[in-house]
C-alpha cells in the first residue's frame, strides 16, 4: 500500500506541468509598491492583484474589485469581489486596501507611484467589501493607480520598516501564482494557487532561471530548456534555424519604451540648450536603427509613444545635419582648439546599451565631439552614479504606461533625489501642463495638453531620444491557448496548458 501511494505522488509529480521563464537580473523587492526593478515587476504580478487591471484590448477592467461607481467627478466607491484570499487564506477586506495606500504615501517608504497618489484625499472603508475614495479633483488616472498590487493588512500591519522587511523576499499575495522560495542571483520557483479567485492555473509551476547573460538565455531556448523568451533583432534575422521555427511561434510588436541619451541639465555644459541642440544633429538616429536592429525598431522623437493619446504628430523626427551641428558648438564656444569633451555611462548586460555608445563616440567625432565611454554594473550604476546624480551624461531607456503619466519623469518636483526626473528638467510650462493634465477626466482635452507638452519636451532637448526597439517574444507551441493581444500574451495565462 506504501509502494502504491509512493507511485502515485511520484507520478504526480511527473506530470506536473511547469513553464520555463528567465531573467537576466535577480529582483531586489518583490513587494508591489516597492518593485521598481523589471525583475521584481515581472515576478510580483504573479503573486499580486490590483483593484484594476487592463484587459486584452488595453481597456480598463475590474480585477479585485467587483465594481465600481463615480457618486460625483471626485467620489469613486469601490465594492470587493467577496472571495478572495490571500495565499495564507485570510479573506481579503477593505482594509487592505486603506493599508495599501497609506503604505504607498507613507514618507519613509520610497517607491515609484508615490505621486500617482497625489490627487487622492482620502480612502475609507464603507463597510468589509466597500472602499470610498475621494480625489481632491477630477483626475485621469483616478482607476489606472490602484492596478498596483494590494498588500495584506493581517501580515504588515505591525512592520516597523517596510523596505527592510522580510516581506519583500517572502511576500504573501492573492495573485495566480505563490512563491516557493526566493534566494538572490539564483532561480525561482512559482507554485500555482489553488484558490485562485479566477481559477487555479492549469500550468501547475512557473521556473525563472537565473541567466544574466543574454547569450546563454539564446542557448536554452535553442534546446528547448526555456519555453518563452525574447530575442534580439541580430539573432532573430541571423541565427534562427529551421529546427527552432519549428518548435517556437515568434511575435513581433513596438515596445511601450524608447532609450535615450540623459543630459545632467545642472551640468554648465549642457545647460546651453546650443549644445544640446548641436549634439541632437550631430546624431544619425536611422543608422542606430539599422545598424543596431536590423529594421526591428524604429526611430524616437519624443517622450511619447506612436500611436498613443499623447503623441505629436506634427514634432518630426531630427535629422542629422552636421554642418548645422558645427555651427550651434562654435556659438557655443567649441571648436578645434576647445573640443567639447564628455562621459557617458551605461549598464552591463545590456549589449544594445552599450553598442549605442559606441555609434554614438563614432558620430560625435564627426563634429569634433569627444565622448568618453564608462560601463559599470547594472546595480552600481544605478546606485552611485543615477540616483545620486554623479554624471556628465546617461544612456537609459524608460518603459511606459498604456496611460502615460508626465509627472514623474517631467515635472520639476520629481527632480529631487528620490525622484524619476533623472536629468533634473524644469520648465514652469511643462509643470503647469501636467498640473492641468491630471485634474481632467476628459480623454480628447487630455491628448491636447500631452501633444503641448511633447512639443515643448522636444523643444528642450533635456534628452536626446534615440530608438523604440521591438519587443521580439518567441513562445514554444507545445503551450496552448496563447492570446497575443495589444498589452502582450500574459493577459489569459491562467488559461495556459502545456500539450506534452
Amino acid at each position: 500500500m506504501k509502494m502504491f501511494i509512493f507511485n502515485l505522488i511520484f507520478l504526480i509529480s511527473l506530470s506536473a506541468s511547469t513553464l520555463n521563464l528567465s531573467m537576466s537580473s535577480s529582483p531586489s523587492r518583490l513587494n508591489p509598491i516597492l518593485a521598481n526593478d523589471s525583475a521584481s515587476g515581472e515576478i510580483s504580478d504573479w503573486l499580486f492583484n490590483g483593484l484594476f487591471k487592463y484587459d486584452r484590448n488595453g481597456d480598463i477592467a475590474t480585477e479585485l474589485a467587483s465594481s465600481y461607481e463615480f457618486l460625483t467627478p471626485t467620489k469613486l466607491i469601490v465594492k470587493l469581489k467577496d472571495n478572495i484570499l490571500w495565499h495564507d487564506k485570510v479573506k481579503l477586506s477593505s482594509k487592505d486596501v486603506i493599508f495599501t495606500y497609506e503604505k504607498i504615501i507613507d514618507p519613509t517608504v520610497f517607491n515609484s507611484i508615490k505621486s500617482n497618489f497625489n490627487e487622492v484625499q482620502s480612502v475609507k472603508a464603507l463597510d468589509d467589501l466597500t472602499v470610498e475614495i475621494i480625489y481632491k479633483k477630477p483626475y485621469f488616472k483616478a482607476l489606472e493607480i490602484w492596478m498596483v498590487g494590494l498588500l495584506p493588512y493581517h501580515i504588515l500591519k505591525d512592520e516597523k520598516n517596510l523596505m527592510t522587511s522580510s516581506f519583500n523576499k517572502n511576500p504573501t499575495g492573492t495573485g495566480s501564482y505563490r512563491i516557493k522560495e526566493f534566494k538572490t542571483a539564483s532561480d525561482i520557483e512559482l507554485i500555482a494557487n489553488d484558490d485562485y479567485f479566477e481559477g487555479r492555473p492549469k500550468i501547475d509551476k512557473i521556473l525563472y532561471k537565473f541567466l544574466p547573460d543574454p547569450n546563454t538565455s539564446f542557448l536554452y531556448l535553442k534546446q528547448k530548456k526555456l519555453d518563452i523568451g525574447g530575442l534580439t533583432p541580430m539573432q532573430t534575422s541571423r541565427q534562427l534555424n529551421e529546427d527552432f521555427k519549428n518548435n517556437f511561434d515568434i511575435l513581433n510588436r513596438p515596445s511601450f519604451g524608447f532609450s535615450y541619451l540623459g543630459f545632467n541639465l545642472e551640468n554648465p555644459k549642457f545647460k546651453d540648450i546650443k549644445v544640446r541642440q548641436a549634439l541632437s544633429l550631430a546624431i544619425n538616429r536611422q543608422e542606430l536603427v539599422d545598424i543596431l536592429f536590423f529594421g526591428y525598431a524604429k526611430v524616437c522623437n519624443g517622450p511619447f509613444m506612436p500611436g498613443s493619446f499623447a503623441y505629436n504628430e506634427n514634432v518630426k523626427e531630427t535629422k542629422q545635419d552636421l554642418e548645422k551641428a558645427k555651427e550651434l558648438l562654435k556659438e557655443a564656444g567649441y571648436n578645434e582648439k576647445n573640443p567639447l569633451t564628455f562621459e557617458l555611462v551605461t549598464n552591463t548586460g545590456n549589449d544594445i546599451r552599450v553598442n549605442t555608445a559606441q555609434i554614438l563616440q563614432y558620430q560625435l567625432a564627426k563634429v569634433g565631439v569627444e565622448l568618453k565611454i564608462r560601463v559599470m554594473e547594472w546595480q552600481a550604476f544605478l546606485n552611485t552614479v543615477v540616483h545620486p546624480r554623479k554624471f556628465e551624461t546617461v544612456l537609459l531607456g524608460w518603459s511606459l504606461a498604456l496611460m502615460p503619466d508626465a509627472y514623474p519623469l517631467w515635472h520639476s518636483s520629481s527632480s529631487k533625489l528620490g525622484g524619476f526626473n533623472l536629468v533634473g528638467y524644469k520648465n514652469q510650462k511643462v509643470d503647469e501642463l501636467i498640473e492641468k493634465g491630471s485634474r481632467t477626466i476628459n480623454k480628447n482635452e487630455l491628448s491636447e495638453i500631452y501633444k503641448e507638452i511633447f512639443k515643448i519636451i522636444t523643444d528642450d532637448l533635456p534628452y536626446l531620444f534615440l530608438y523604440i526597439p521591438d519587443s521580439i517574444t518567441v513562445i514554444n507551441k507545445k503551450i496552448e491557448n496563447v492570446e497575443p493581444a495589444f498589452i502582450g500574451i500574459m493577459h489569459n495565462q491562467k488559461d495556459w496548458q502545456i500539450k506534452e
